[in-house]
């Protein structure tokens, strides 16, 4: 069975070749009516060719495009997680105050991962210099589409550490009621985040190996990858042991978060001139 991206072809341009991991496309090449040969990749489409960017701005202030308002939310809550995570931060404005830091950072995660997900959902149907008919979109089904999942997953994983921030405001939780109220929401939030980056990697690799190094979408997904599996490492190590009330590595969960959130936000910072880097 012939597998094909979620374009619609103008008449005379036919399909060459699809490429991209499993089931999904990432991919294309076609050949125009004139008989030139045009090659389509999904991340760069979307990030060019869309319903909700009107196109006006800068690289570094364009409030008419969405994906640079992912990257400016992505980067407060990065931001947010980041300082959390410092030590000498807690110690100075006190463990509450620590708590609302990270819950606030978890807003904005949300709020990005909303944006993105809608990014996905309004991509433009048509190629280049097709104009799309289409009304911008809220909801859409599109499983064909690996950054459809990969959007919906990580909007998931947000969720998950809104209920874990939230939670960790509360104090004087026993061991049972933090693992079940903070570690459990904080892990599964972190698996989606490891699966949703999984995920955007393979849209950028067209596969599950790549070295693009001059491709600032490759160095993104690959930030955002290192990045999850280092807030997973720190959700391992939050776990809060029954039998002495304290969390299995404390350094380990912070230095985690930490260079998770570094991560993010260098390549949420990458997101802006991304947007305005020629397709």
């Amino acid at each position: 069975m012939t597998r094909s991206g979620y374009l619609e072809l103008p008449a005379g341009w036919t399909r060459l070749d699809t490429r991209g991991p499993g089931p999904f496309v990432t991919h294309e090449t076609y050949r125009h009516a004139d008989g030139s040969v045009v090659t389509w990749e999904s991340r760069p489409h979307r990030k060019h060719r869309n319903l909700l960017d009107t196109g006006r701005g800068s690289t570094w202030w364009a409030p008419g495009a969405v994906a640079w308002w992912i990257g400016v939310l992505f980067m407060v809550g990065s931001a947010c997680f980041a300082l959390g995570a410092i030590p000498a931060y807690a110690d100075a404005v006190g463990t509450t105050t620590d708590a609302i830091t990270f819950f606030v950072g978890s807003i904005f995660f949300t709020g990005a991962a909303l944006l993105q997900y809608l990014e996905v959902v309004n991509a433009n149907s048509g190629l280049a210099g097709d104009r799309d008919r289409r009304r911008v979109q809220v909801l859409a089904w599109q499983p064909r589409r690996i950054d459809w999942w990969a959007s919906l997953v990580q909007l998931a994983g947000t969720v998950w550490f809104n209920v874990s921030t939230f939670s960790a405001l509360h104090t004087n939780l026993s061991a049972a009621r933090a693992d079940r109220l903070i570690w459990r929401p904080d892990a599964l939030g972190s698996v989606c985040f490891l699966v949703a980056s999984g995920l955007a990697w393979a849209e950028v690799a067209h596969g599950w190996l790549a070295w693009r190094p001059r491709s600032l979408s490759w160095w993104i997904a690959g930030l955002n990858l290192v990045g999850s599996v280092a807030f997973g490492a720190s959700a391992i190590a939050s776990y809060v042991v029954p039998a002495t009330g304290d969390l299995r590595n404390a350094e380990l969960a912070n230095l985690g978060t930490l260079v998770g959130a570094l991560c993010f936000l260098v390549g949420a910072l990458l997101l802006l001139p991304e947007r305005t880097r020629p397709e």
